[in-house]
């Protein structure tokens, strides 16, 4: 009787194989065949217990049993333990499903990264995959975008602009030509769960797409996909093609008089190409700046058509709005943040990753419970929210939920999702100092608050640093502060006040103790 394959699966997410998942792989296949074991090895996305990887899960008659972080040199001992059978290692887990970081969230838009092969279409569909779009293909647009609108589901990019609202401003445009375009230009520090989605599904980034370009009677679509992430590139693309093969997409999809054409566009790793007018003009050849507003890209967005701009995360959370409908949706969350947020813990912290929890989770529990506090040990000092144009927050402010208003009352925001840690060795003097630096770099250079008042913004934080003039200079930082915020023609310049005011308003010691070092 043959024995049927004992299956074992090891990520082929980049960050994965950044630490030797391949390298596991080989080696997991060379050890079973040298011991007559029958193992069938299959490439899935990172389950996001990031400090784990590579993570080795088996299937066994009691579900996956997890195994990581596993090395090269761990798999003999792992066979030696009978790991293929679920056994007791010094690396073993348990059940995937009950870790507690992974048991304690709510996966919706990752209910499938880490469960499926990221390019078998069998394998999606069989676990929820095209219900949506089914459901969508069966609808009439107005109530798609109701669907949508009802949902409650705001951008996911940062801006937490209301989906529907956006859909339906495209919708009503006149018949014409529109488009549908998603921001995978992913750059905050931090972030990673566009990366995420599209190497460990992407059909449901596809799936969403092809639902708006229904909702609003787009034809073409692109994905402006960041060239540092050649993984998620090479992935999209094969599933693309997955997709036009199996009728999913091109002309007539599935009988439903839906056209819709996709393709892949690759950035050139601008900063500023994540502000979704320059990202149109990146998408259109010309050197990404940011456009003057009005009109907004609903109305004249690429080549100066109606156009859907939305974050990977948005499209990749429509399948499922439109498979369980808005009401199971709007069920998860609190107040105007309903849903899920895939929130991404970095920096200092032992235990990094994605977590996606419904929004009111507050920042404590991310840092602390699921984080597992600093990995260096040392007391926590401070986190920034949203990205490097984020606020920190202080130890007092960690019980905050994480919702789009509860972080607005403490002069924050969500942004992408994204959480970086500090302990207390940190200076906030220069970080201070980076974030007018990183503007000054990635700034498009259009408009001079943003161009100039970041250069002008870090030389003032060094005369400070250098004893100049503390007090007065920190006066200018506040008036140079309210220039950007108020005249800049995007975020760009508009939010670079924000980590800067929220250092100082926070930790006011740090500018005072150097000028104070400086001046002796």
């Amino acid at each position: 009787m043959t024995q049927s394959p004992t299956i074992v699966w090891i990520p082929r997410d980049a960050a994965a194989r950044s630490v030797g998942a391949d390298d596991v792989a080989a080696a997991i296949a060379r050890e079973a065949e040298l011991r007559g074991e029958t193992v069938t090895i299959k490439r899935n996305g990172s389950r996001g217990m990031l400090w784990l990887e590579p993570l080795v899960e088996v299937e066994t008659a009691e579900g996956r049993i997890a195994y990581g972080p596993v090395g090269e040199d761990d798999v003999a001992g792992l066979f030696d333990a009978g790991f293929v059978t679920g056994g007791a290692h010094a690396l073993h887990h348990g059940p995937t499903e009950s870790v507690p970081y992974f048991a304690n969230q709510e996966r919706l838009t990752f209910a499938r990264v880490g469960l499926i092969d990221p390019l078998d279409l069998a394998d999606y569909e069989a676990h929820g995959g095209l219900k949506g779009l089914r459901a969508a293909l069966a609808m009439t647009t107005d109530h798609i975008i109701e669907q949508v609108t009802e949902s409650g589901l705001r951008g996911r990019g940062g801006a937490g602009f209301p989906t529907g609202i956006k859909w339906r401003t495209v919708a009503d445009q006149p018949d014409g030509e529109k488009y549908i375009a998603c921001n995978a230009d992913e750059g905050d520090s931090g972030t990673f769960a566009d990366r995420m989605l599209m190497e460990g599904d992407p059909f449901t980034l596809i799936e969403g797409m092809i639902i708006a370009a229904r909702a609003v009677g787009a034809t073409k679509g692109y994905i402006y996909l960041r060239s540092e992430y050649p993984d998620a590139i090479a992935t999209m693309n094969a599933a693309i093609a997955i997709m036009e093969d199996a009728g999913w997409l091109g002309t007539d999809i599935q009988g439903s008089g839906t056209d819709f054409d996709l393709k892949v566009r690759r950035g050139a790793g601008a900063y500023i190409c994540g502000e979704e007018s320059s990202m149109l003009d990146s998408l259109e050849g010309l050197r990404g700046e940011v456009r003057a507003k009005p009109p907004i890209p609903a109305i004249a967005g690429l080549f100066g058509k109606p156009t859907v701009v939305n974050n990977v995360l948005s499209f990749g959370t429509v399948p499922v709005i439109l498979a369980e409908g808005a009401a199971h949706y709007k069920d998860f969350g609190m107040g105007r943040s309903r849903g899920t947020q895939p929130f991404q813990i970095a920096g200092n912290v032992k235990q990094g990753g994605l977590v996606e929890k419904a929004f009111g989770v507050t920042i404590r529990e991310l840092i602390e419970d699921f984080g597992g506090g600093t990995a260096s040990g040392r007391p926590f000092r401070t986190a920034q929210l949203g990205g490097p144009l984020g606020a920190y927050v202080s130890e007092a402010m960690l019980d905050t939920p994480m919702d789009y208003e509860a972080l607005a009352e403490h002069q924050a925001m969500l942004g992408h999702g994204g959480i970086v840690v500090f302990d207390d060795t940190v200076d906030m003097m220069e970080m201070a100092r980076f974030a007018f630096e990183f503007c000054a770099i990635e700034s498009c250079g259009k408009c001079t608050p943003c161009r100039v008042g970041a250069v002008r913004g870090r030389e003032t934080i060094e005369k400070i640093m250098r004893g100049d003039n503390a007090a007065e200079n920190l006066v200018l930082i506040e008036d140079l502060c309210e220039l950007m915020t108020d005249g800049s023609l995007c975020a760009m310049g508009g939010l670079t006040p924000m980590p800067v005011r929220s250092a100082i308003r926070l930790f006011p010691g740090d500018f005072e103790r150097a000028g104070r070092t400086a001046a002796q």
